[in-house]
């Protein structure tokens, strides 16, 4: 009967916003010991919290004033906000997965490998600007940044926020000048270097390709990291690809390796689509001069010594510089150098490979 006396007074105390402290539920643990009575009134917020003081003293008066109390304590308390479920974690980097061959990738009708045989020659910034270009063509371009070791796409594209995983398994892309991209760039620390064996490189990619939502794409172009190693292998055996470009300065030096490159992707059976020759020439903004900085036609004579196309010869640009450095692709605006990409995404395009 004395618990039933105390929630009686308790009842009468009324709430700023309605109702009673019992009517509310707000009255938890009531212990009577003898004339010693304790009680806890629990507010669902904090905020609630600080504005029942004056309650919680009404409260404690009221019982104290019954005639067989000796002592109260009430404490006014605040029900916290139920702990929430931390969100899965995606693990990028893991074994690659058995795979019984060459597999597609949902949703994307046409996978073009970008590579080069050495670093330096403007393979991601021809990546970066023919996918911004198909965009802007009409084409729904998707852009993966396969080179692991030293990832620069989301810097040329202007976004770096880390991709959304809902349930650890899928990736969520970004999206930016009308192309949805990914990058291993995205998932790791900024300045942190990429310190893993072939397998880990190999897994990382099959998951990049094998898990992105892609979406519905017409493209998807792949910035390969130079050279010939594990990245291009697992690239060329494990996914269905359309064929390759490569992207090479004219000078003997980088030919040389250019050649390796084409002669990896013929060996593993990948279509060469074309040769691209960048840095070409300079133009002095000043006066017009034209210099050949690192030779000349190059690409072009081995295309056609090779009998295949060559697709475009691309000067050193220093606006192109300028927008893969501020995140705004040259293909993304006006001007003699996004009408060379233009014209690049046409061939493609109308070629029935864009």
């Amino acid at each position: 009967m004395s618990k039933n006396a105390v929630l009686n007074e308790l009842s009468r105390i009324t709430l700023p916003d309605g109702g009673d402290l019992v009517s509310r539920d707000l009255v938890r643990a009531v212990t009577v010991e003898g004339g010693l009575v304790r009680f806890v009134i629990e507010a669902p917020d904090s905020d609630l919290a600080r504005k029942l003081e004056p309650q919680r003293a009404a409260a404690e008066a009221a019982v104290a004033a019954l005639d067989w109390v000796e002592s109260v304590s009430a404490v006014l308390t605040a029900h916290g906000p139920a702990p929430q479920k931390a969100p899965p974690q995606l693990k990028i980097g893991g074994h690659p997965k058995p795979q019984a061959g060459p597999a597609p990738v949902v949703g994307v009708d046409r996978i073009i490998a970008v590579g080069s045989g050495k670093g330096g020659v403007g393979k991601s910034t021809v990546s970066a600007n023919l996918a911004v270009a198909m965009a802007r063509e009409g084409r729904r371009v998707g852009l993966l940044d396969a080179d692991i070791y030293g990832p620069s796409i989301p810097r040329m594209m202007g976004l770096s926020d880390r991709p959304k995983s809902p349930d650890g398994e899928r990736i969520e892309p970004l999206h930016a000048h009308g192309v949805t991209f990914m990058s291993i760039g995205l998932m790791m620390d900024e300045g942190k270097p990429v310190i893993w064996r072939g397998p880990m490189l190999m897994g990382a990619l099959q998951q990049m390709l094998g898990q992105t939502n892609w979406g519905q794409l017409d493209t998807l172009i792949v910035d390969l990291p130079p050279g010939t190693g594990d990245v291009q292998l697992t690239l060329c055996q494990r996914f269905n690809l359309s064929g390759a470009i490569i992207v090479s300065t004219p000078q003997d030096v980088a030919l040389i390796d250019a050649r390796k490159a084409l002669g990896m992707f013929q060996t593993l059976k990948t279509p060469i689509l074309g040769l691209i020759e960048n840095m070409s020439l300079y133009i002095c903004p000043n006066c017009g001069h034209e210099a050949h900085l690192f030779g000349h036609g190059g690409v072009a004579a081995e295309a056609e010594r090779l009998g295949l196309p060559f697709l475009a010869s691309l000067p050193i640009d220093l606006a192109t510089r300028e927008g893969g450095d501020d995140g705004v692709p040259i293909a993304a605006g006006e001007g003699p150098m996004a009408e060379g990409y233009r014209r690049l995404a046409r061939r493609f395009i109308d070629g029935g490979m864009g």
